[in-house]
C-alpha cells in the first residue's frame, strides 16, 4: 500500500530543498523523521511536513490494523521547480535589478517495506 502527499508553492528554492531530501530519500519513515527533525535547514520542515501527511494518507487508506508506520519506507521523494515570484531592487545608477524568489513542489511517496499489504 502507498501514500502521496504533494505540497505546492513552498517558499524555498528547489536546489536547496533538494540537500534536504537526499538526506532521507529511501529511508524508513521512522529514520527519516528523526533525521528531518535534527537537520538544521529550513527546507527540512516543510519536508517533514508533507512526510507525515504522506504517512497518514498511507494509514487512512489502508487501515490501521493492516499498516503501521514501522512498515513504511520513502519510495519517492522529488523536488520540482515551481513558480519564481519576480521581485525588483533598486540598483546602482538608478537601475532596477530584478529578484527571483523561488518556489518548490514537493512530492513525497511511501510504501510498505514488507510485502504484507
Amino acid at each position: 500500500m502507498e501514500g502521496k502527499a504533494i505540497s505546492r508553492y513552498v517558499r524555498s528554492s528547489p536546489r536547496r530543498a533538494r540537500l534536504v531530501a537526499d538526506l532521507v530519500r529511501g529511508l524508513p519513515v521512522e529514520e527519516a523523521y528523526a533525521v528531518l527533525q535534527y537537520c538544521r535547514k529550513r527546507a527540512a520542515t516543510p519536508v517533514l511536513k508533507t512526510l507525515r501527511s504522506a504517512v497518514s494518507n498511507a494509514l487512512s487508506s489502508a487501515g490501521t490494523l493492516q499498516l503501521r508506520v514501522e512498515d513504511l519506507r520513502i519510495a519517492e521523494l522529488r523536488i520540482d521547480e515551481g513558480p519564481a515570484l519576480k521581485r525588483f531592487r533598486a540598483m546602482s545608477m538608478g537601475r532596477v535589478g530584478r529578484v527571483r524568489r523561488r518556489t518548490s513542489h514537493i512530492t513525497v511517496v511511501v510504501t510498505s517495506a514488507t510485502g504484507r499489504v
